[in-house]
């Protein structure tokens, strides 16, 4: 991602602020700009950008109950931004920490929309489509002890367990699980994997590369996921998958290296708006040297991972200098970096179909 000022006063923003810390301008996020904005008040709920062009806008519906900062061109019919209008079912608002709990989840969402939006990726809703993107997020309801919500994907339905928003249930889950970059960014990416996977590889000619790279996906899927959560990952799994969850099935293979390659998009694009150059101070054999200069729409996948790799190495460093675990504790394999180009190539190709006249 890349980064944000505020054009009143110059100060570094995040993407989530919803008031400049030093001006006290409220803030904004354009999706089709790419931008945070800083705003005045018009009319109403019409507020004027000072990013341009001269054009009002009004704040997403859920901007009232503080969990979205996305603004709408006042002339457009939704009410819903271009990331909430996907929403179909939200938290239970009459327990207090739903709320909290949905703030943390719209912020991870439009993070991810904010890579499908600049990936160019075709996106359809339910009502025109019958397997279009929609979030249920759910809890299990009052007086249903021992109650279970699962987070997944069924045919463009993504399930959100509001517990994944709660800091310490997710880390027993991530310590249950065994997954140690268990987050709801995480969950989101890898979900949609699978929404896009329906639309961009089942029905596509690229459907035998697919089988190729990650196995036949017609092999009972239940019965997989069985046979994983009672065997565990193959000994070998480093060499052929980018986690021990990818080597359940086919789809789950997929889903996992979507997810790595959506991380890797989004970290290179704020090491380049950094301007981050690495230069070790020893002589090495192992490419450590590197200029991040990344642009999602004209990356090719040999330069995606030869800046990856020296990034990662880095930040890794770095994190053990601090005592914390490494920030990218995975292994990208010469199996995992062919997956990883299967994704980049759909992708890259869905993109310029949506982005044709």
């Amino acid at each position: 991602m890349k980064l944000f000022e505020c054009q009143n006063c110059r100060q570094p923003l995040y993407f989530e602020n919803t008031r400049c810390e030093h001006c006290g301008l409220r803030l904004g996020y354009l999706p089709d700009q790419e931008v945070v904005t800083a705003l005045h008040q018009a009319d109403g709920d019409a507020w004027c950008s000072l990013a341009g062009p001269d054009r009002l806008y009004r704040f997403c519906a859920n901007a009232r109950h503080d969990v979205c900062n996305w603004l709408i061109g006042i002339e457009h019919g939704d009410t819903l931004c271009v990331a909430c209008r996907h929403n179909r079912t939200i938290p239970d608002l009459s327990a207090p920490e739903n709320l909290l709990h949905w703030r943390k989840i719209e912020f991870a969402k439009q993070r991810l929309f904010h890579t499908v939006l600049k990936l160019c990726l075709p996106l359809t809703k339910r009502p025109e489509d019958p397997n279009g993107l929609a979030f249920d997020f759910l809890s299990p309801a009052p007086g249903q002890a021992g109650a279970t919500v699962l987070t997944g994907h069924a045919g463009g339905l993504i399930t959100l367990n509001v517990a994944e928003a709660d800091d310490l249930e997710r880390e027993r889950q991530r310590k249950a699980m065994g997954e140690p970059y268990r987050t709801l960014l995480g969950h989101f990416r890898h979900e949609i994997a699978h929404y896009f996977w329906d639309h961009l590889v089942a029905s596509s000619p690229a459907i035998d590369e697919f089988r190729q790279l990650f196995g036949d996906e017609r092999q009972d899927y239940q019965e997989a996921l069985q046979r994983h959560y009672a065997n565990g990952a193959p000994s070998d799994w480093v060499q052929r998958y980018v986690t021990p969850y990818a080597s359940a099935h086919p789809w789950e293979d997929f889903a996992e290296t979507w997810a790595h390659y959506f991380h890797m998009v989004d970290t290179l694009e704020t090491a380049t708006a950094f301007g981050l150059r690495l230069r070790p101070e020893i002589a090495t054999q192992a490419g450590l040297e590197a200029v991040i200069d990344f642009d999602p729409h004209l990356a090719h996948m040999d330069r995606i991972i030869n800046s990856w790799l020296p990034l990662t190495f880095a930040v890794n460093s770095i994190n053990r200098s601090m005592g914390q675990p490494d920030l990218y504790p995975f292994v990208l394999s010469p199996a995992v970096i062919s997956k990883l180009a299967f994704v980049h190539y759909r992708i890259h190709g869905a993109a310029c179909l949506n982005r044709a006249p």
